[in-house]
């Protein structure tokens, strides 16, 4: 099983900054999802910035989430 979500910031350009239970700090790009379905509300940049932690993963006012396994395996080391 691959760490947990412990924080979330919300950079410009759709970017998370995220850190994991094991200390690691990654980046994510999340603007490929940008526009699509339930993440079209993200395309408002002060939207996207209200991404929370929720249950070792992020969530936004939504309901809009990324599994955290995704989240782990696809974002860039800091």
């Amino acid at each position: 099983m691959n760490p947990r979500v412990k924080s979330v910031k919300a950079e410009s350009n759709y970017v998370l900054l995220l850190e994991f239970a094991n200390g690691e700090k990654k980046r994510f790009d999340v603007s490929p999802y940008i526009g699509k379905g339930v993440f079209a509300p993200l395309s408002d940049e002060s939207f996207f910035r209200k991404v929370k932690v929720f249950l070792g993963s992020i969530q936004w006012p939504n309901g809009a989430d990324l599994c955290p396994d995704t989240l782990y395996l696809d974002s860039k080391s800091i």
